[in-house]
Formats: C-alpha cells, sequence, structure tokens
C-alpha cells in the first residue's frame, strides 16, 4: 500500500497541540474559494513523495524527540480520499506511542473513513459554512458529508477541534457566526474552535499555476471582525483558539 503525499513539514506548530510531523496528502474534491493549496486538488498526480505506511514512519521517527509532546498529523488536500492508508500509518503510530490528529473537511463519509475516524487521536474538522447552499459555493460539494462526520464523532466521543476560516462577503456575517455557534454548542465532543481569518497569501500561487482567483478582491479579515466572531462563539460556551 502506498500513499500519495504532496509535501512534509517536520516543525509543525498549528495542526494540533504542541510541535507536530505534518504530513500532506495529494487529492481533494472540494474546490474551496480560498483554498491556498490548489496544488494539491489533483488525485491523479503522485505528489512529491509516493510512500507505504512503514517508510512514512521511519521518516516520522527521525524526528521523534522533536515531536515528542505534539505528534503527527496528516493534512491534505483532503486525506480523507486514501482511508486504508491512514488506517495503516496511523496503526504504526500508535504502536510507537505517536499521537495523531486528522485534518478533514468530513467530506468523505464511508465505512472506511469510520474506521480512521476510530483510530485516530483527534479530528480537526473543517467546517466550511454551516448553510447548505452557501457551503455548496463556497467549496463545490454538499455540507451533508461533513454532518455526518461529526455526529459520528460525537456518537464515538471523538476528541474534535472545529476549524472555520471566517471570510468577508461569505462567512464574516454576525446572523451567520450566531447560527454556526449555535449548531455547534450541542456537540460534547468540540473541545475548541479555531477560528480562521481569511488572508489571501495563496493568490501568487494561482498565478503561478495559471489559475483564476476567484476571492482576488476580497480584503483580508481585520483584527476587529476576528474577535467579534470569538466572542460570538464564546458567547454560546465554546471554548475559542
Amino acid at each position: 500500500m502506498l500513499g500519495r503525499i504532496h509535501s512534509l513539514e517536520s516543525f509543525g506548530t498549528v495542526d494540533g497541540p504542541g510541535i507536530r510531523f505534518v504530513v500532506f496528502l495529494q487529492g481533494c474534491p472540494l474546490r474551496c474559494l480560498y483554498c491556498h493549496n490548489p496544488d494539491t486538488w489533483d488525485p491523479k498526480q503522485t505528489g512529491k513523495y509516493v510512500l507505504s505506511p512503514e517508510e512514512l514512519l521511519t521518516e516520522v521517527l527521525r524526528y521523534k524527540s522533536f515531536i515528542a509532546k505534539g505528534g503527527v498529523t496528516i493534512t491534505g488536500g483532503e486525506p480523507l480520499l486514501q482511508p486504508e492508508f491512514l488506517n495503516e500509518f496511523f496503526s504504526l503510530c500508535k504502536e510507537n506511542g505517536i499521537h495523531t490528529a486528522l485534518d478533514t473537511s468530513g467530506a468523505i463519509f464511508t465505512e472506511a473513513v469510520q474506521k480512521v475516524f476510530d483510530i485516530v487521536d483527534l479530528v480537526l474538522l473543517d467546517v466550511k459554512s454551516i448553510d447548505a447552499d452557501q457551503h455548496k459555493k463556497l467549496t463545490g460539494v454538499r455540507i451533508d458529508n461533513t454532518l455526518q462526520s461529526l455526529n459520528y464523532l460525537e456518537e464515538k466521543n471523538k476528541p474534535t477541534w472545529v476549524r472555520h476560516v471566517i471570510v468577508p462577503g461569505w462567512t464574516d456575517d454576525d446572523l451567520l457566526l450566531k447560527r454556526t455557534a449555535d449548531y455547534l454548542a450541542p456537540y460534547r465532543c468540540i473541545e475548541k474552535v479555531e477560528l480562521l481569518p481569511y488572508h489571501d497569501m495563496g493568490a501568487r500561487k494561482y498565478e503561478q499555476l495559471g489559475m483564476e482567483y476567484r476571492l482576488e478582491n476580497t480584503s483580508p479579515l481585520s483584527k476587529e471582525r476576528l474577535e467579534n466572531a470569538r466572542n460570538i462563539f464564546r458567547n454560546v460556551g465554546l471554548q475559542v483558539l
């Protein structure tokens, strides 16, 4: 079994607790308007690395002393396009006492995905928009599987951090933010909500790839609007990063 890997980062600090070894897998079914890694979209590309779970673990173990209080995070692209690889790799990590995290949109929900959710230690679930119509316009896919994934994580009491990007003109709307916070508040599995301000740092990559950046005229989110969103989520009892 081989994993198609876009890139590796040996010293990540924003993808889960502690210092983490971050693996970016190749392929994604979403086409988020603000995606800053469009070069990960095509699942037919092999990526920079093609490794077996054992080979990837060998690479991780080179940094075991650095990530001892952190762990490994698999992100993408959408890593759940390769669930069998994830399941095998996470099993190896557990055997070696390495904490595991999965960063996913939850856009794929199958029996194989459920097995990944069962074995991973922490899920970083990206909720793009709680509004079904906006979600489809923003990502190109329906929200149904993301909500199914969240319900499954709740059923299994799996530690979950929700990530939500606040985009001016899209998700930066007080009524929609309150609706999102109200939806998430009852879930006991959600330990934290990470509210991420939209930025346009990925626009240059689109230019380099000869692709249109559809949020070209969207300004980065202000500090004031980010704090406003944080307060909305805190007011319903959610812990906010």
